[in-house]
């Protein structure tokens, strides 16, 4: 039986390190390019406003240096050559494309968007800080990097990212529309008037409590739960088991957790600052983290805090629904956070779920043996 070397844990001196290193920098390197030739169709609005342009080619030409030397190291190490070759390809085509020098294409009106620029930036930060942490501070040293079912979740990551203009228009076209009878100027006049780090508070609580709303209630009605269960079936804890979800379940969700904000009519500044924690607290949450975090166990969602919500341990079943803050679990009594006990497994309890993307997002749908 051939051996799938994907599933052997990752060696340094044996060239698959540098070669998926030289392959993943050559992919982005190339997409970033295309970003460039195509702003309107595949970056993100919000995000691009922001941009540098100088920077951005800067770190386009950090991320083709790296690839093509990553790609040089396999040659040079001889023994996964065909991942090198593979790398400096790519590297090749973002240079041919235009590389650093690469003029942004012409502006245009666009009917939607492919959020690149959006799932470059995350795979980036996310890889660079989570398998950095998870290797420092493991909860299980034995893990890893490419652990079992590591490319299934790879997967998830992907598609979730690439569909997020989806998201996002269901969040702010879509959303006001349904919800424009809800808002009241005098009352988005106060808000707004508040300290900054007052409306990040107030944001993260109400978000947070319109989540557990919708979490809790995927796990207690049992149609939604089969939807749900896609995000539970992950058997192994790490930054990239979080993106573990069903299309229509971040559909739903990324929509209604800014709805607070929409409201009350939160200044930018304070609502970025929301997503940028969320973002980061739903990586920490799910990563291979055993770091104690003292005090703030009992103030913040941790690793320890979140993987007992994905525990398949009987004492585990149904707490822990809060994204963010602990308090709400306290408040509603679906707290459990056992003293310095981890869950001793994970994934869902009783019939497992098929694998594949495709068998998952038809899960839900089948009907169920009797």
């Amino acid at each position: 039986m051939k051996h799938d070397s994907r599933r052997r844990p990752l060696v340094v001196g044996e060239g698959r390190i540098s070669g998926y290193l030289s392959i993943t920098l050559g992919v982005l390197s190339t997409l970033a390019v295309l970003c460039f030739l195509f702003p309107d169709a595949l970056t993100t609005p919000e995000l691009r406003a922001g941009y540098d342009l100088g920077w951005m080619r800067v770190f386009l030409g950090v991320g083709m240096v790296f690839s093509a030397g990553f790609g040089v190291l396999t040659f040079v190490l001889g023994r996964q050559r065909h991942l090198g070759a593979l790398g400096l390809l790519l590297t090749g085509l973002a240079f041919w494309l235009g590389g650093t020098g690469v003029q942004v294409g012409p502006r245009y009106t666009a009917p939607g968007y492919i959020g690149l620029d959006w799932f470059i930036l995350d795979l980036l930060g996310s890889a660079l800080i989570f398998v950095l942490i998870e290797k420092i501070v493991p909860r299980e040293p034995g893990q890893p990097v490419l652990r079992p079912d590591f490319w299934h979740d790879a997967r998830y990551f992907v598609f979730n990212h690439l569909t997020i203009g989806i998201f996002i228009f269901i969040g702010h076209v879509m959303m006001p529309r349904l919800f424009a009878w809800s808002i009241n100027a005098d009352l988005q006049a106060w808000f707004r008037d508040l300290p900054g780090i007052v409306q990040f508070a107030v944001i993260l609580f109400l978000a947070d409590l319109v989540e557990y709303a919708i979490h809790r209630t995927m796990h207690e009605v049992p149609w939604l739960w089969r939807i749900h269960a896609v995000h539970h079936s992950a058997e192994h804890m790490d930054w990239l088991a979080g993106s573990r979800l069903h299309v229509l379940e971040p559909l739903v969700t990324r929509a209604l957790v800014m709805l607070p904000a929409f409201v009350l009519g939160a200044e930018p500044g304070p609502l970025l600052c929301y997503v940028i924690f969320a973002g980061f607290q739903a990586g920490l949450i799910h990563a291979n983290v055993g770091l104690r975090f003292g005090l703030l166990e009992y103030v913040f969602t941790t690793p320890r805090y979140h993987h007992w919500h994905h525990a398949s341990d009987r004492e585990a079943v149904d707490v822990n629904y809060a994204a963010h803050l602990p308090i709400i679990d306290r408040l509603f009594g679906t707290h459990h956070l056992p003293s310095r006990r981890w869950p001793d497994r994970y994934g869902v309890i009783g019939e497992p779920l098929p694998k594949g993307m495709v068998r998952q997002f038809l899960y839900p749908f089948r009907r169920r043996a009797t």
